[in-house]
């Protein structure tokens, strides 16, 4: 039985998903992801200008006049989401949590593949994977999906990012794009050669959601830092300018080790912070993949 706030988010979450995605996305998705061939259609008479080699001519022999067949995309395709659920999610200095951001984010690109037809599945995951819904079509599936998002109250607290990605490739045998919504915290090393192997198999994106507190920390004087995911606190003086500066290195190195093992596995990142909207983001990713199609 859903509480009366639980179904209160799910809706507010499902109306301004789908109006932003009936707005702005469904083109664009339909545009950036395409069908996996094209399947025949029908037939329909000869007409001038029509390709000769699509004659079909057991037909135009029945029939005694030219026919050609005709063939549309085959436009469905299977969309699996792949939401870190690692105590790191459960931190955000701008307004709202980094899981609570990941869900409506999910929710968006769920909504965005049902208006197109698509199945669409999830895997939560953290150090272990903790929760499988295989693929399916349709709003109430989508709404399941996203009451999943928001009232999982995962067993781990750690991530284990090469683990999630050996299960989808395990668990995923048709070519599929697989958005992987996560905060990469983790080592980038660890999940290098996986997600290169994922990448081949799949259409695999990054969603990298971060917020602005977890690259650069103010002069706030004494502050006690804990690790949401081992537990671990940390007493730190943030009025050494050297301790500071040094922070800021160590993020800024993670984030350009993490930017390429994403360009070596050939895998587009959508960087989303809790600071800003992300329809600009989503935004100019979709453009930047049409225009990569169009070239």
């Amino acid at each position: 039985m859903l509480s009366s706030d639980l179904f209160r988010k799910i809706r507010q979450i499902e109306i301004r998903t789908r109006r932003l995605v009936n707005d702005t996305f469904a083109g664009e998705y339909h545009s950036v992801f395409k069908g996996r061939g094209m399947a025949f259609d029908e037939v329909r008479p000869y007409l001038p200008g029509d390709e000769i080699r699509t004659i079909d001519w057991n037909v135009t022999a029945r029939m005694g006049d030219p026919y050609v067949k005709r063939y549309s995309e085959e436009r469905e395709l299977t969309v699996l989401l792949v939401v870190d659920a690692s105590g790191s999610g459960d931190f955000g200095s701008v307004g709202r949590f980094k899981r609570e951001l990941a869900a409506e984010l999910t929710a968006v690109l769920a909504f965005a593949a049902t208006s197109n037809n698509d199945k669409v599945g999830l895997l939560i995951f953290t150090s272990q994977v903790e929760l499988f819904i295989p693929p399916r079509k349709g709003r109430k599936h989508i709404l399941r999906l996203i009451r999943e998002l928001l009232a999982f109250q995962p067993q781990q607290r750690g991530t284990d990012i090469k683990l999630a990605l050996d299960s989808v490739n395990r668990l995923i045998k048709r070519r599929s794009i697989i958005f992987v919504v996560s905060d990469f915290l983790a080592d980038p090393d660890s999940y290098r050669g996986v997600l290169t192997v994922a990448n081949k198999r799949h259409d695999v994106v990054a969603v990298d959601v971060h917020d602005p507190l977890e690259t650069e920390i103010a002069d706030v004087g004494l502050l006690a830092l804990e690790d949401a995911e081992t537990g671990e606190v940390v007493w730190v003086d943030t009025s050494n300018k050297r301790w500071r500066t040094a922070f800021a290195e160590r993020q800024a190195a993670l984030a350009a080790t993490k930017q390429q093992v994403f360009n070596r596995a050939q895998v587009d990142r959508i960087p989303i912070t809790t600071a800003a909207d992300y329809v600009v983001p989503l935004a100019t990713f979709f453009q930047r993949r049409v225009a990569r199609s169009n070239r």
